[in-house]
Protein backbone atom coordinates (compact mmCIF):
# COMPACT_ATOMS: atom_id res chain seq x y z
CA UNK A 1 0.00 0.00 0.00
CA UNK A 2 1.89 3.24 -1.22
CA UNK A 3 0.93 6.85 -0.15
CA UNK A 4 -1.06 7.01 -3.25
CA UNK A 5 -3.16 4.24 -2.66
CA UNK A 6 -4.10 5.24 0.89
CA UNK A 7 -4.87 8.75 -1.00
CA UNK A 8 -6.93 7.13 -3.37
CA UNK A 9 -8.90 4.83 -0.59
CA UNK A 10 -9.43 8.47 1.58
CA UNK A 11 -11.25 10.28 -1.41
CA UNK A 12 -12.06 13.66 -1.54
CA UNK A 13 -13.07 15.72 1.39
CA UNK A 14 -9.96 14.81 3.72
CA UNK A 15 -6.71 16.98 4.11
CA UNK A 16 -3.59 16.05 2.33
CA UNK A 17 -1.79 15.06 5.62
CA UNK A 18 -4.18 12.11 6.06
CA UNK A 19 -2.71 9.94 4.02
CA UNK A 20 0.43 11.08 5.15
CA UNK A 21 -0.15 10.20 8.66
CA UNK A 22 -1.80 6.82 7.88
CA UNK A 23 0.96 5.74 5.72
CA UNK A 24 3.80 7.05 8.82
CA UNK A 25 1.69 5.03 11.73
CA UNK A 26 1.99 1.69 9.28
CA UNK A 27 4.97 2.11 8.35
CA UNK A 28 7.09 3.62 10.21
CA UNK A 29 5.38 3.02 13.71
CA UNK A 30 4.40 -0.67 12.58
CA UNK A 31 0.73 0.00 13.75
CA UNK A 32 -1.26 -3.15 12.37
CA UNK A 33 -4.73 -2.06 13.44
CA UNK A 34 -6.40 0.79 11.63
CA UNK A 35 -8.33 1.84 14.26
CA UNK A 36 -5.51 1.97 16.86
CA UNK A 37 -3.93 5.45 14.90
CA UNK A 38 -4.96 7.93 17.72
CA UNK A 39 -4.60 11.11 15.58
CA UNK A 40 -7.03 10.36 13.00
CA UNK A 41 -10.85 11.37 13.47
CA UNK A 42 -12.62 8.36 15.14
CA UNK A 43 -14.93 8.15 12.00
CA UNK A 44 -12.59 8.36 9.72
CA UNK A 45 -10.62 4.76 11.46
CA UNK A 46 -13.97 3.20 11.80
CA UNK A 47 -14.58 3.63 7.80
CA UNK A 48 -11.06 3.02 6.98
CA UNK A 49 -10.71 -0.26 8.71
CA UNK A 50 -13.05 -1.89 6.69
CA UNK A 51 -12.29 0.37 3.11
CA UNK A 52 -8.66 -0.12 3.78
CA UNK A 53 -7.76 -3.17 5.05
CA UNK A 54 -3.82 -3.49 5.78
CA UNK A 55 -3.85 -7.19 5.27
CA UNK A 56 -0.67 -8.34 7.25
CA UNK A 57 -0.26 -11.61 7.68
CA UNK A 58 -1.49 -13.74 10.64
CA UNK A 59 1.19 -15.74 12.47
CA UNK A 60 -0.01 -19.55 12.09
CA UNK A 61 2.88 -21.54 14.15
CA UNK A 62 6.16 -20.49 14.89
CA UNK A 63 8.99 -22.70 15.26
CA UNK A 64 11.77 -21.78 17.92
CA UNK A 65 15.50 -22.80 16.80
CA UNK A 66 18.16 -23.54 19.59
CA UNK A 67 20.28 -21.14 17.93
CA UNK A 68 17.30 -17.96 18.10
CA UNK A 69 16.59 -18.53 14.79
CA UNK A 70 12.88 -18.46 14.55
CA UNK A 71 10.70 -19.85 11.07
CA UNK A 72 7.09 -18.03 10.65
CA UNK A 73 4.67 -19.75 9.20
CA UNK A 74 2.20 -16.91 7.81
CA UNK A 75 -1.51 -17.27 7.04
CA UNK A 76 -2.36 -14.68 4.33
CA UNK A 77 -5.63 -13.31 3.33
CA UNK A 78 -6.98 -16.07 1.36
CA UNK A 79 -5.56 -18.76 3.35
CA UNK A 80 -2.66 -19.54 1.82
CA UNK A 81 0.83 -19.69 4.40
CA UNK A 82 4.22 -18.31 2.82
CA UNK A 83 7.51 -18.96 5.55
CA UNK A 84 9.48 -16.49 6.75
CA UNK A 85 12.60 -16.48 9.24
CA UNK A 86 13.81 -13.97 11.76
CA UNK A 87 17.64 -14.82 12.84
CA UNK A 88 19.00 -12.54 15.40
CA UNK A 89 22.60 -11.42 15.99
CA UNK A 90 23.67 -8.83 19.10
CA UNK A 91 21.84 -5.10 18.23
CA UNK A 92 20.65 -6.53 14.72
CA UNK A 93 18.61 -9.06 13.13
CA UNK A 94 18.11 -10.09 9.43
CA UNK A 95 14.58 -11.40 7.80
CA UNK A 96 14.23 -13.53 5.68
CA UNK A 97 11.35 -13.08 3.56
CA UNK A 98 9.52 -15.02 0.52
CA UNK A 99 8.32 -13.78 -2.67
CA UNK A 100 6.24 -16.21 -4.28
CA UNK A 101 4.10 -19.18 -2.40
CA UNK A 102 6.44 -22.27 -3.30
CA UNK A 103 8.61 -22.02 -5.96
CA UNK A 104 8.75 -22.70 -10.21
CA UNK A 105 12.32 -23.13 -10.52
CA UNK A 106 13.06 -26.75 -9.70
CA UNK A 107 16.33 -26.75 -7.94
CA UNK A 108 17.18 -30.38 -7.06
CA UNK A 109 18.92 -29.75 -3.49
CA UNK A 110 16.17 -26.94 -2.54
CA UNK A 111 13.10 -28.27 -0.25
CA UNK A 112 11.11 -25.51 -0.85
CA UNK A 113 11.47 -26.37 -4.93
CA UNK A 114 9.55 -30.00 -3.43
CA UNK A 115 6.43 -27.39 -3.38
CA UNK A 116 5.59 -26.40 -6.94
CA UNK A 117 4.46 -22.96 -7.49
CA UNK A 118 1.41 -22.17 -5.78
CA UNK A 119 1.33 -18.28 -6.79
CA UNK A 120 3.09 -15.16 -6.25
CA UNK A 121 2.91 -12.91 -3.34
CA UNK A 122 1.80 -9.01 -3.86
CA UNK A 123 3.95 -5.97 -2.72
CA UNK A 124 1.62 -6.10 0.39
CA UNK A 125 2.40 -9.38 1.35
CA UNK A 126 6.03 -9.39 0.91
CA UNK A 127 6.47 -6.57 2.96
CA UNK A 128 3.73 -7.50 5.47
CA UNK A 129 5.63 -10.03 6.30
CA UNK A 130 8.63 -7.67 7.36
CA UNK A 131 6.03 -5.77 9.07
CA UNK A 132 4.61 -8.72 11.29
CA UNK A 133 7.76 -10.43 12.03
CA UNK A 134 9.55 -7.45 12.90
CA UNK A 135 7.03 -5.87 14.97
CA UNK A 136 7.17 -9.56 17.04
CA UNK A 137 10.92 -8.29 18.76
CA UNK A 138 12.41 -5.16 19.72
CA UNK A 139 15.56 -4.89 17.06
CA UNK A 140 15.79 -1.04 15.06
CA UNK A 141 18.65 -2.61 12.55
CA UNK A 142 17.25 -4.85 10.36
CA UNK A 143 18.52 -6.86 6.74
CA UNK A 144 16.31 -7.80 4.09
CA UNK A 145 17.53 -10.72 2.12
CA UNK A 146 14.65 -12.20 -0.06
CA UNK A 147 16.04 -15.61 -0.21
CA UNK A 148 12.71 -17.33 1.10
CA UNK A 149 10.02 -19.27 -1.33
CA UNK A 150 10.18 -18.28 -4.52
CA UNK A 151 12.44 -16.59 -7.24
CA UNK A 152 12.20 -13.27 -6.77
CA UNK A 153 12.75 -11.87 -10.52
CA UNK A 154 9.79 -14.21 -11.59
CA UNK A 155 7.72 -11.71 -9.53
CA UNK A 156 9.71 -8.82 -10.21
CA UNK A 157 6.86 -5.91 -10.38
CA UNK A 158 5.82 -6.33 -6.86
CA UNK A 159 9.42 -7.16 -5.85
CA UNK A 160 10.08 -3.48 -7.14
CA UNK A 161 7.06 -1.72 -5.03
CA UNK A 162 7.67 -3.81 -2.34
CA UNK A 163 11.41 -2.06 -1.91
CA UNK A 164 10.53 0.86 -2.13
CA UNK A 165 8.17 0.51 0.38
CA UNK A 166 10.79 -1.30 2.44
CA UNK A 167 13.30 1.91 1.80
CA UNK A 168 11.14 5.13 1.66
CA UNK A 169 13.04 7.47 4.40
CA UNK A 170 9.64 8.30 5.16
CA UNK A 171 8.49 5.03 6.41
CA UNK A 172 9.93 1.40 7.15
CA UNK A 173 13.57 3.32 5.91
CA UNK A 174 15.53 0.18 5.44
CA UNK A 175 18.82 1.56 2.93
CA UNK A 176 18.72 -0.69 -0.06
CA UNK A 177 22.93 -1.46 1.20
CA UNK A 178 21.04 -3.91 3.59
CA UNK A 179 18.93 -5.68 1.32
CA UNK A 180 19.83 -8.44 -1.12
CA UNK A 181 17.55 -10.15 -3.50
CA UNK A 182 18.71 -13.87 -4.94
CA UNK A 183 18.25 -15.30 -7.67
CA UNK A 184 18.68 -19.00 -9.67
CA UNK A 185 19.58 -16.44 -12.68
CA UNK A 186 16.29 -15.17 -15.27
CA UNK A 187 18.79 -13.45 -17.05
CA UNK A 188 16.56 -10.94 -18.94
CA UNK A 189 14.65 -9.52 -15.16
CA UNK A 190 18.61 -9.55 -14.38
CA UNK A 191 19.11 -6.22 -17.24
CA UNK A 192 15.97 -4.99 -15.71
CA UNK A 193 16.71 -5.18 -12.36
CA UNK A 194 20.15 -3.30 -12.47
CA UNK A 195 18.12 -0.26 -14.73
CA UNK A 196 15.98 0.02 -11.03
CA UNK A 197 16.96 3.76 -9.67
CA UNK A 198 16.38 1.74 -6.07
CA UNK A 199 16.87 -1.95 -5.87
CA UNK A 200 18.67 -4.48 -3.45
CA UNK A 201 21.68 -5.64 -3.85
CA UNK A 202 22.49 -8.75 -6.11
CA UNK A 203 22.92 -12.51 -4.97
CA UNK A 204 23.34 -15.21 -8.14
CA UNK A 205 22.63 -18.95 -6.93
CA UNK A 206 25.59 -20.30 -9.03
CA UNK A 207 25.84 -23.94 -7.28
CA UNK A 208 27.67 -25.33 -10.54
CA UNK A 209 31.32 -25.05 -11.93
CA UNK A 210 30.26 -26.32 -15.42
CA UNK A 211 27.46 -26.02 -17.35
CA UNK A 212 26.20 -29.50 -17.56
CA UNK A 213 25.96 -29.89 -13.77
CA UNK A 214 24.22 -26.79 -13.62
CA UNK A 215 21.80 -28.04 -15.85
CA UNK A 216 21.58 -30.90 -13.56
CA UNK A 217 21.19 -29.24 -10.38
CA UNK A 218 19.47 -26.34 -11.97
CA UNK A 219 17.17 -27.16 -14.49
CA UNK A 220 16.43 -23.36 -15.78
CA UNK A 221 19.99 -23.26 -17.03
CA UNK A 222 18.51 -25.29 -19.74
CA UNK A 223 16.62 -22.12 -20.64
CA UNK A 224 19.17 -19.65 -19.28
CA UNK A 225 23.10 -20.90 -19.85
CA UNK A 226 25.61 -20.03 -17.30
CA UNK A 227 27.62 -18.22 -19.58
CA UNK A 228 25.36 -16.24 -20.82
CA UNK A 229 24.24 -15.53 -17.13
CA UNK A 230 27.77 -14.65 -16.23
CA UNK A 231 27.92 -12.16 -19.24
CA UNK A 232 24.67 -10.47 -17.56
CA UNK A 233 26.72 -10.09 -14.15
CA UNK A 234 29.54 -8.77 -16.26
CA UNK A 235 27.17 -6.50 -17.30
CA UNK A 236 24.47 -5.56 -14.02
CA UNK A 237 25.81 -1.96 -13.10
CA UNK A 238 27.22 -2.40 -9.63
CA UNK A 239 27.44 0.88 -6.82
CA UNK A 240 30.46 1.64 -5.94
CA UNK A 241 30.46 0.31 -2.45
CA UNK A 242 28.73 -2.94 -3.66
CA UNK A 243 29.95 -6.57 -5.01
CA UNK A 244 28.15 -9.22 -6.59
CA UNK A 245 27.20 -12.69 -4.23
CA UNK A 246 27.86 -15.93 -5.49
CA UNK A 247 26.08 -18.38 -3.83
CA UNK A 248 27.02 -21.80 -3.88
CA UNK A 249 25.62 -24.84 -1.90
CA UNK A 250 27.97 -27.72 -1.90
CA UNK A 251 26.62 -31.48 -2.39
CA UNK A 252 29.15 -34.42 -1.37
CA UNK A 253 30.83 -35.53 -3.93
CA UNK A 254 28.78 -33.75 -6.59
CA UNK A 255 30.17 -30.21 -6.65
CA UNK A 256 32.51 -29.57 -3.87
CA UNK A 257 36.32 -30.90 -5.36
CA UNK A 258 39.09 -28.86 -6.06
CA UNK A 259 38.81 -28.62 -10.05
CA UNK A 260 35.17 -27.37 -8.93
CA UNK A 261 36.89 -24.34 -7.16
CA UNK A 262 39.48 -24.04 -9.59
CA UNK A 263 36.41 -23.85 -11.99
CA UNK A 264 34.16 -21.50 -9.91
CA UNK A 265 37.12 -19.08 -9.48
CA UNK A 266 37.77 -19.12 -13.25
CA UNK A 267 33.93 -18.44 -14.10
CA UNK A 268 33.78 -14.96 -11.89
CA UNK A 269 37.65 -13.88 -13.05
CA UNK A 270 37.17 -10.23 -13.49
CA UNK A 271 34.27 -9.99 -11.75
CA UNK A 272 33.64 -8.03 -8.42
CA UNK A 273 32.20 -10.73 -6.50
CA UNK A 274 32.71 -12.27 -3.31
CA UNK A 275 31.30 -15.84 -2.94
CA UNK A 276 29.39 -17.24 0.08
CA UNK A 277 29.73 -21.22 0.49
CA UNK A 278 26.59 -23.50 2.09
CA UNK A 279 27.48 -27.04 2.74
CA UNK A 280 23.68 -28.77 2.01
CA UNK A 281 21.42 -28.03 4.71
CA UNK A 282 19.83 -31.59 4.58
CA UNK A 283 16.13 -32.34 4.38
CA UNK A 284 13.56 -35.55 3.21
CA UNK A 285 13.19 -35.95 -0.52
CA UNK A 286 16.95 -34.06 -1.30
CA UNK A 287 19.11 -37.34 -2.33
CA UNK A 288 22.07 -35.70 -1.73
CA UNK A 289 24.70 -35.38 1.56
CA UNK A 290 26.33 -33.06 3.12
CA UNK A 291 30.22 -32.40 2.88
CA UNK A 292 32.34 -33.00 5.48
CA UNK A 293 33.57 -29.57 6.84
CA UNK A 294 37.60 -30.38 6.00
CA UNK A 295 35.97 -30.54 1.99
CA UNK A 296 34.09 -27.18 2.29
CA UNK A 297 37.19 -25.58 4.07
CA UNK A 298 39.53 -26.91 1.24
CA UNK A 299 36.89 -25.33 -1.20
CA UNK A 300 37.57 -22.45 0.58
CA UNK A 301 41.04 -21.83 0.35
CA UNK A 302 41.06 -22.05 -3.17
CA UNK A 303 39.01 -19.40 -3.89
CA UNK A 304 39.85 -17.67 -1.37
CA UNK A 305 43.35 -16.65 -2.62
CA UNK A 306 41.61 -14.68 -5.70
CA UNK A 307 38.15 -13.55 -4.17
CA UNK A 308 36.74 -13.40 -0.84
CA UNK A 309 35.14 -16.28 0.07
CA UNK A 310 33.30 -16.83 3.44
CA UNK A 311 31.58 -20.39 4.65
CA UNK A 312 28.14 -19.52 5.70
CA UNK A 313 26.96 -20.52 8.96
CA UNK A 314 23.69 -22.39 9.28
CA UNK A 315 20.86 -20.82 10.80
CA UNK A 316 17.89 -22.52 12.32
CA UNK A 317 19.19 -26.39 10.69
CA UNK A 318 17.18 -28.08 13.36
CA UNK A 319 13.33 -26.58 12.63
CA UNK A 320 13.88 -26.39 8.96
CA UNK A 321 14.48 -22.39 8.96
CA UNK A 322 17.89 -22.87 6.87
CA UNK A 323 18.61 -21.80 2.79
CA UNK A 324 16.66 -24.36 0.81
CA UNK A 325 14.24 -25.69 4.04
CA UNK A 326 10.92 -23.64 3.55
CA UNK A 327 8.70 -26.65 3.27
CA UNK A 328 6.51 -26.14 6.11
CA UNK A 329 7.82 -28.59 7.79
CA UNK A 330 6.28 -29.60 11.06
CA UNK A 331 9.13 -31.82 12.11
CA UNK A 332 12.38 -30.27 13.60
CA UNK A 333 15.29 -32.06 12.72
CA UNK A 334 16.54 -32.37 16.28
CA UNK A 335 14.28 -32.28 19.48
CA UNK A 336 16.05 -29.47 21.10
CA UNK A 337 13.26 -27.05 19.93
CA UNK A 338 9.95 -25.65 21.26
CA UNK A 339 7.25 -25.76 18.70
CA UNK A 340 4.45 -23.38 19.31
Amino acid sequence: MELADIQAALGVGHPPFRARQIYDAVYRQRIADLAAISNLPKPLRARLSDDLPLGLPEIERRYDSADGTVRFLLRLADGKTVETVWMPEDDRATICISSQIGCPVDCKFCLTALLGLERSLTAGEIVGQVLRVAGTFAVSRLNIVMMGQGEPLLNLANVIKATRLLTDPGGIAISPRRMTLSTAGIIPKIAELGREPVRPKLAISLNASTEEQRRALMPITRKYHLSDLIEACRAFPLKPWEKLTFEYVLLKGVNDTDADARRVVKLLANLDAKVNLIALNPGPGIPFETPDPARVASFQAIVRRSMPCFIRKPRGLDVYAACGQLKRMETPLVGLVTVR
